[in-house]
This record gives C-alpha cells, structure tokens and sequence, in this order.
C-alpha cells in the first residue's frame, strides 16, 4: 500500500523541482516587451504556390551542408559557404565543386569586390576576404571599439565599401550553440543590439552605419547606390538606409508585415529577393507582451525551444519595396530557405539546412 504513496510523492518533488527550475534557473535571455506586427500569412500576394519545386539541386562536396549564400564571379563559377567553415566554388558548368578555402570559422554571406575578392561575413570571426587563389585575410573583428558578435550578410557597394550586418550584440554563435540556437535567442529577448556595418578600404575600418536593429540579417545596396537595405529579422520587416540624396543618413521601413522570418536580401535586375527561413510562429508573437513568460521559455531545454518550420518561401520585391510576388516549395526540398541570388540567367536558392542548394532559370521574368 506504501508504493502508490511513494510514487506520488516522487512525482509531486519532480513537479516542483521541475517548477523551480523554469522559475529560478538561470537563462541567458533577458526579455523585454515588444508589440509584433500584423501577420498576412500565406494570403494575397503571399498565397502558396510550388514554383520553386522545379529548382535543379547542386550538390556541396560529401560531408558538407548549411550552403547559406551563393556569390558569382565575373568568370560564371559559383560560391557558396558552408557550416563546416568551407567556401565551395563549382566550375562555370557547375561540376567540380572543390573547397576553396576554410575560414576557421561559420561564413554566411558573401559577395565579391571590384577586384576580384570574395566578400565574407563570417559570423564567427567577423568581416573576411578571400582571394581568388583561397587566402584568407581579416578585415574586422569590431566596429567604433565593439566586437563583432555574429556577422551575417555582406553587400559590396560600386566605391568599394563592403556594408554588412552584425546580428545581435548579445549571443555569438559560438558560444550560443551556433548560429540558428543564438538567432532564436536573440528574438526571444528582442532587445535590439544588432548592427549595420560598414568597412572603408580607404582607412582598413568597420563603423556603424545603423544601430537598433532586431537581429540584423541580409544585405543588399541598391543598384543605383542611393540606399542600402538590412532584414531585421525579429521584426519580419527590411529596413533602409539612405546612402544619398536629402534622407542621407536616415533610415525607414522598406517593406514590412512579411509572413516569416527574412534572411538574406539581395539585388536582382529591376528587384530585390528576400529569403524567409520559415514561416512565424504564432506562440512567440503572442507572448511579445509577456517577458517574463519568455524568460521562463529561455530555461527549456534547446529541443522544446521555438524551432523553424520547414518551408521554401522567397519573396520578389519592387525597387519601392512592394511584393511582386513569391516563388515557394511547401514540400521544402530545401528547408529553411535563406535567400535567391540571380546571376547569369539563374536564380539561386540557398538554405540553411542540407547537403545543396537550388538552381532555378526562368523563373525571375516573372517578376
């Protein structure tokens, strides 16, 4: 008669041990209040389609995965970055993909120079450059005397200044359990530290460029060099800044109340490409209001965090910021969509999750 009494007892200690772990433990999320935006979900200009299904898939090198951006170079040979620290380049006839160099650390974006080099935001070890025979040189590791926590997308302007994004002040991938795990902690906290950046050749410097950001993600200067757009993920919104003209300096919301999270942003011919990683999730908008809600979350294990939702979803935006229309695959072959990069007749289609990426042609004249 003792056990079923013993088994209770067990369970109430585990109940309130359990109890005083989600209330008392420490959590690395210090949250705060925020209001989340409307949500269109997948209606109107967003409404599902499978246009991306018909993308050909480019195979990473065995053992490779995460091809998070694609550069092109002016000889049509495709690079991309891998979560193994690799940067991959294919052949112009994208056979023989070899590794071209490793950074030591998670490069994300990329984007060549005028000369030639390739561009890389390394999130770990801040703004690299690759020369076309696989040196790797760094270029910044902190801006106005701040470490570069996570570095995220990078854009070449035409005088040679490299902007890119530095995510979040708060959670470097590295000590974050990498890249996705500090993104979801950083928008669990919503406190705003993420970063425009922007390096001069001329002084071999990284400055901010725009502070405040919700996780600072894609990058993209506009073709006619009048302004340059970061994705502030934790608001589901792309934001600009004026590069010239009388905004100079100014910054304003490009487009916003977007249906998932927006990655990379890149320049097309007459359009912009935005990627979004997954759809949003209804449970973390709801508790924007509630802190302390999200504080007790920030102490559950990693696997019953708020995870992404496999869903390939790409947007197609007017140089104004108005959705032309989506290219989407709710098959998800490639799951957690980070971006299209259009070069040479082709779209490409990269994610964060898989052994490759994308190859879609055709499609941009639709938009």
């Amino acid at each position: 008669m003792r056990l079923p009494t013993l088994l209770l007892g067990g369970a109430a200690v585990t109940t309130v041990a359990a109890a005083s772990y989600l209330a008392f433990a420490p959590t690395p999320v210090d949250p705060i209040a925020w209001e989340a935006p409307g949500n269109p979900g997948l209606t109107g200009a967003f409404a599902p389609n499978d246009r991306l299904a018909a993308a050909v898939m480019l195979a990473l090198p065995e053992g490779l995965s995460g091809p998070e951006d694609v550069a092109v170079d002016d000889r049509g040979r495709i690079h991309t970055a891998t979560a193994e620290g690799k940067i991959v380049r294919f052949r112009p006839d994208r056979t023989g993909p070899e590794v071209l160099a490793t950074t030591g650390g998670r490069p994300l974006g990329l984007d060549f120079d005028a000369s030639g080099n390739l561009m890389v935001a390394d999130a770990e070890r801040g703004l690299l450059s690759v020369s076309p025979d696989g040196v790797v040189t760094e270029l910044a590791r902190e801006a106005d005397g701040e470490p570069i926590r996570y570095a995220d997308d990078v854009d070449c302007a035409a005088d040679g200044r490299v902007f890119f994004s530095d995510a979040t002040a708060r959670f470097a991938p590295a000590e974050s359990g990498g890249t996705l795990h500090a993104s979801v902690l950083d928008m669990m906290e919503h406190r705003r530290t993420g970063r425009l950046l922007v390096w001069d050749p001329a002084t071999r410097r990284a400055t901010t460029a725009l502070r405040g950001i919700s996780f600072a993600n894609g990058v993209a200067v506009s073709p006619d060099q009048r302004f340059v757009l970061v994705a502030e993920t934790g608001e589901y919104r792309i934001r600009r800044l004026w590069l010239s003209g009388p905004d100079a300096g100014k910054d304003d919301v490009f487009v916003a109340e977007l249906p998932g999270f927006p990655d990379n942003v890149s320049a097309g011919a007459g359009r912009f490409w935005v990627g979004l990683v997954s759809p949003r999730n209804a449970l973390l908008d709801s508790l924007a209001p509630y802190p302390g809600i999200r504080r007790v979350a920030g102490r559950l294990p990693e696997r019953l965090q708020p995870k992404a939702v496999p869903y390939s979803h790409v947007v197609a935006l007017s140089p104004e910021g108005q959705v032309r229309g989506t290219l989407q695959d709710p098959s998800a072959r490639l799951p957690m969509v980070t971006g299209i990069v259009e070069a040479g007749g082709a779209l490409h289609v990269t994610s964060l999750a898989g052994g490759s990426f994308g190859r879609l042609l055709g499609a941009a004249a639709a938009f």
